[in-house]
């Protein structure tokens, strides 16, 4: 398959392909209130299992009509969270794939915060949310920065792609604050920047890497970057 205009002079290499998929609504999502990895639930809602398949049907059509330059899909990670879980066994009876679970990529841990929407966090806690949401490196209270995050969801990156085969795509199902800091640590940004990343229910963001000499990957190309699987 020849390189697709815009594409990165880098598109044609030996790369490693990943896809981030965020999960599908659950009744904290709907509610704006922050969902974070300390806790295994809430499940998806009927509206997110809905979007899971419309999802799990994108990352099939990788590599068909979709991205038809890129490889099908191979190894499938996720978070062990339930949302995620249900997510990719969608993503996994769709392409024929086992979900393997991996708590680096679980969702921030929000500590004290959990459950609670942002009108709330603001009335108690004002400077440690500003804090936490600007900074990239201030923790939620008994929680995680953006920063922690990307230094653990990182390692899980690394060891994906250091054991993936470039002729398949690996599928990673996780969460809005893990896949912030990911294409963050990915481009070599400051954490104090994660945040300005749309990340819709169910989207899509497929990254590129090389190898460096160290192992470590290196980014090569953005394919997208939260491309919404979601029509309704």
């Amino acid at each position: 398959m020849a390189r697709p205009s815009g594409a990165s002079p880098a598109a044609g290499a030996d790369l490693r392909t990943v896809v981030l998929v965020r999960h599908g609504v659950t009744e904290l999502t709907e509610a704006r209130a922050y969902s974070g990895g300390a806790v295994p639930g809430p499940s998806l809602t009927t509206r997110g299992r809905v979007q899971a398949a419309r999802a799990a049907d994108a990352v099939f059509r990788i590599g068909k009509d979709l991205w038809p330059d890129l490889p099908r899909a191979g190894t499938l990670l996720a978070s062990p969270l339930v949302r995620t879980l249900e997510t990719a066994a969608a993503v996994g009876r769709r392409t024929g794939q086992h979900v393997r679970p991996d708590e680096r990529f679980a969702e921030c841990d929000f500590g004290d915060w959990e459950g609670l929407t942002p009108e709330a966090i603001a009335g108690r806690w004002p400077d440690e949310l500003a804090a936490w949401a600007t900074t990239g490196t201030d923790r939620a209270p008994g929680g995680e920065s953006y920063a922690d995050v990307g230094e653990r969801a990182w390692v899980g990156l690394r060891d994906a792609v250091a054991d993936a085969d470039p002729a398949s795509t690996t599928v990673v199902v996780a969460h809005t604050v893990t896949i912030r800091a990911l294409v963050g640590r990915a481009l070599g940004t400051p954490p104090s920047s994660w945040r300005l990343l749309r990340v819709p229910p169910c989207s899509l963001t497929v990254l590129r890497f090389g190898l460096a000499d160290d192992g470590e990957p290196a980014l090569a190309e953005v394919v997208a970057a939260g491309f919404p699987t979601d029509a309704g």
